[in-house]
């Protein structure tokens, strides 16, 4: 037989999983009742609220640091994170509340209030965000009560009781008495349980958008008044391990700061073009694509790329020329930037005069010949050759003001990132890959190059810090993609590390000198050693 001390301590450890256990159920309660609030109402749900509250106000290092070792997962590892931290707070305020109940509701109204102040953070534009936030808090105090009570024996809640690890009858007060008490909070838990997974499983359908994909799938676009000839026969070299000249879709990066991916109803998109302006302008979905469409080969590529990183991809766009409509709504001449705004509230800044010097500039519809995936901005986003993303390619695009750098700072400028932000030119090798193992002889090293706006004029690679070799170039359709190049060294059995850079067309050769992603984009040369048996 166990002794008293050891019962004891077997049902204060009881007592403790009761208590932890009420509090995740409570919290899933309010999760999964928010997350069918915000269905409803289509707004957000109170986790997404809070972590693009927390997203906004993270210091740059630590995005870049996310970026960096999840890359395009840096947003799941964000939620799991948020998920986390939550399970774990809740666990504590459910052992705390066996004791004093009112811990319990006081952590429950305190992420209320958490949750409200992102609201008005982030979203002052969108209140009815809130009442995900508060229907999640009073789902979670019910369910708090009812699972208190059930630990209790039936109990009320607030009833006075031992404290954990005390005795009344014998048993520790704040643990289940007897078979039926343990039923009785096994079924209320459960009852819980299937609430909140039901509630936040209609509410992510609803969420979702299915009609809205629906939709998408139903669209037949417009051609291109004037389409772009195929690309050249000789821009895609074929070879394995080379990422295609055209990146699929599916696998072309997505770097933003949307936890949630929007889902924007096409039939209630609108676009308001305003500000520094003679004539503003508003256009809904129909009315752009009855406009003139044109069709850009363009490369884009986020700020946040390393040296050799592959947050770059190359697609044929197809949209609106955004000059066009710049100049019909009559743009005043102080108007040096162009204040875009995403669905979900994120602005970009862009140099008025790299939309007006005649670029391919684009309200883009469609990527790929499909249009917009919803992870790049379905219905309509912005694309600016030449130019980072995050001061030209706004997804899910809904207003555009012309103002001026010095009256109004986009996100990223508010956090220390430059204005104007060109991009660099860059290589990287592809192939062969980092520590990868070859046969000895001839080998080919192949990888991409850009310099957006200028084009690529040579790359050139060297094996163990050996004389440089001009490698050979593949077609373009244009100076605003990449470029795949190719050469073939002889290599005996050993280790060995190549190195690349490329020259542009206007005469600059990219530096070693290595710089991080802060404030305008990486530089330095790519390299990778290999070891060739």
């Amino acid at each position: 037989m166990k002794s008293t001390g050891e019962a004891d301590k077997g049902r204060g450890a009881r007592s403790v999983g009761a208590g932890a256990a009420t509090g995740v159920l409570a919290a899933a309660a309010a999760l999964g009742a928010g997350e069918l609030a915000a269905g409803l109402t289509g707004t957000a749900s109170p986790v997404i609220v809070v972590g693009d509250a927390l997203v906004d106000n993270s210091p740059s290092w630590a995005k870049e640091f996310a970026i960096a070792v999840f890359g395009i997962y840096d947003k799941i590892a964000l939620l799991a994170g948020v998920y986390a931290a939550i399970a774990l707070f809740a666990a504590v305020l459910g052992v705390l509340s066996l004791r004093r109940p009112v811990v319990g509701y006081t952590g429950l109204a305190a992420f209320a209030a958490v949750g409200a102040v992102a609201v008005a953070v982030r979203r002052a534009d969108e209140p009815m965000a809130v009442v995900p936030v508060v229907v999640g808090a009073l789902a979670g105090e019910a369910a708090l009560v009812l699972l208190l009570r059930a630990v209790r024996g039936g109990r009320p809640a607030g009833s006075p009781v031992a404290g954990v690890g005390g005795t009344r009858r014998g048993r520790p007060a704040g643990a289940p008495q007897g078979v039926s008490s343990r039923r009785r909070f096994l079924l209320t838990g459960a009852g819980v349980l299937v609430f909140a997974g039901a509630a936040g499983g209609i509410g992510r359908y609803l969420a979702s958008g299915a009609g809205i994909a629906e939709k998408r799938a139903a669209l037949r676009l417009p051609p291109a008044a004037d389409p772009l000839p195929p690309l050249p026969a000789g821009s895609d070299l074929g070879l394995r391990g080379l990422p295609p000249f055209t990146t699929p879709n599916p696998v072309f990066y997505r770097i933003d700061t949307a936890l949630s991916v929007p889902r924007v109803d096409p039939d209630r998109w609108r676009l308001r073009i305003h500000g520094m302006v003679d004539r503003p302008l508003e256009l809904d979905y129909d009315a752009l694509l009855r406009r003139r469409l044109v069709e850009s080969d363009t490369t884009l590529t986020c700020v946040s790329n390393q040296v050799g990183g592959d947050l770059v991809g190359n697609t044929r766009w197809l949209g609106v020329r955004l000059d066009d409509l710049l100049r019909e709504a009559g743009v005043h001449s102080g108007a040096d930037q162009i204040l875009s705004t995403s669905q979900d509230g994120w602005t970009c800044g862009t140099p008025t005069e790299a939309v007006l010097d005649g670029r391919d500039a684009l309200l883009a519809i469609a990527m790929d010949g499909e249009p917009l995936p919803f992870a790049h901005g379905f219905p309509v986003r912005m694309v600016v050759p030449g130019l980072y993303g995050f001061v030209s390619a706004t997804k899910w695009v809904t207003d555009i003001r012309l103002t001026r750098f010095s009256d109004a700072r986009a996100y990223w400028a508010r956090r220390g990132w430059a204005v104007r932000a060109p991009i660099k030119t860059m290589s990287r090798i592809d192939v062969p890959g980092p520590l990868a193992e070859v046969d000895a002889g001839p080998t080919t090293v192949a990888g991409t190059a850009w310099a957006q706006r200028r084009g690529i004029e040579a790359v050139e690679v060297r094996a163990d810090g050996g004389p440089w070799r001009e490698a050979d170039l593949a077609e373009v359709p244009g100076i605003d993609t990449w470029v795949q190049w190719s050469t073939e060294f002889d290599l005996e059995p050993g280790r060995h590390a190549f190195e690349v850079r490329a020259t542009d067309n206007s005469g600059y050769t990219q530096t070693e000198e290595r710089a991080e992603p802060v404030p305008d984009g990486a530089t330095g040369w790519h390299s990778v050693q290999i070891t060739t048996v």
